[in-house]
């Protein structure tokens, strides 16, 4: 089965919650292989498809508004807009300033379906046009990376991710494991290593987070590594401790890289939409991040999330999550994002 796989699976064929799927960075063909040949769907094919529930929700129910040709813009026709655009997930701050776009231009006007669009299209532009944004590499020296998210958000599967785009394009890698008190975390991000060609290094289960990136910046310096990603605490027990542990960890990697972390990417999940973002602001405060990365956008999510995780975290969202497999990661363009969300929303292109 090719890597990039969104169809359903067969339930006897799923793995066990604590092992990767054979879709997923674990089983992923090395690059270089005969499979690796197969080509992938475009960028955006691959985003229409991670897009396709919030896509559905604007062709069907945005399209219902418009059940003869033409409507005129009154406060009903504004307020079944507006509740069409906050089920996209795209929260209440976007749908309102598209409602009130709407509104001030065409209030008490017949319009086609195509004139709503082009507002849809021109807010969302303007909201998510300043987020886009690369990583920050070393100079010299290898790149620091601290990765942090909340527990089931797709955080260790990221990291793979992450070290398959960094491995794919020659760089030497070296993984921290330093979610130590998750065993299945360590055990997962080692067998993904052993496999993408990423050394790791470990440590007992329980032990100091600080200790583990530590010893992981260490190896990398000393073995001339290009990237250095470190797994951290999954888990939000009091943002005070958090903040206190990951301080400590910016700490000891710093005396070891001087500008180190040079990233700090918080993982969120796009399928648990609005109910994931307040945990993940505890992440957020506490770490100091610097870029998102959006994962599971595997067309489960309703894709509108990204337009309020911007807008609340104040964050670029650098990365998503396009899929299962090791090479389903992307770098975040708007205007790539836009297009996938709206094209054919209303039988046209966008």
């Amino acid at each position: 089965m090719g890597i990039f796989n969104f169809g359903r699976k067969d339930p006897k064929d799923q793995p066990s919650k604590d092992q990767p799927s054979k879709d997923s960075p674990a089983a992923s063909t090395p690059a270089g292989s005969a499979d690796s040949a197969e080509k992938p769907r475009g960028l955006l094919d691959r985003l229409k498809a991670g897009l396709a529930k919030t896509a559905q929700v604007l062709r069907t129910d945005v399209r219902d508004l418009f059940k003869r040709e033409g409507r005129l813009v009154d406060e009903d026709f504004l307020e079944e807009l507006r509740g069409i655009l906050v089920r996209t997930d795209m929260g209440p701050a976007a749908a309102e300033a598209i409602v009130d776009d709407v509104r001030d231009r065409l209030r008490a006007r017949v319009v086609d379906p195509e004139v709503v669009l082009d507002s849809i299209r021109t807010q969302l532009l303007a909201r998510l046009r300043n987020t886009e944004a690369g990583l920050t590499m070393a100079v010299s020296g290898p790149t620091v990376i601290l990765v942090t998210g909340v527990n089931g958000s797709g955080k260790t599967t990221s990291i793979a991710k992450l070290a398959r785009m960094f491995t794919r394009d020659g760089k030497r890698v070296v993984l921290g494991a330093g979610d130590t008190f998750r065993a299945a975390a360590v055990e997962q991000l080692t067998m993904w290593a052993d496999r993408l060609g990423a050394e790791i290094v470990r440590g007992p289960q329980g032990s100091d987070p600080a200790s583990v990136a530590h010893k992981a910046v260490a190896r990398a310096v000393e073995a001339g590594a290009d990237v250095c990603i470190v797994d951290t605490a999954g888990r939000l027990q009091t943002q005070s401790n958090l903040m206190q542990e990951l301080s400590k960890i910016r700490r000891v990697v710093a005396k070891l890289v001087p500008e180190a972390p040079h990233e700090v990417l918080l993982v969120i999940d796009a399928t648990a939409g609005q109910n994931a973002l307040s945990q993940a602001k505890g992440f957020k405060e506490a770490a100091g991040c610097t870029g998102i990365v959006l994962s599971k956008l595997d067309g489960s999510a309703r894709g509108g999330v990204i337009v309020p995780v911007t807008e609340q975290f104040g964050l670029p969202v650098k990365f998503v999550g396009l899929g299962e497999g090791a090479d389903d990661l992307e770098p975040f363009s708007p205007e790539r994002f836009v297009a996938a969300l709206l094209e054919g929303a209303f039988g046209a292109e966008a």
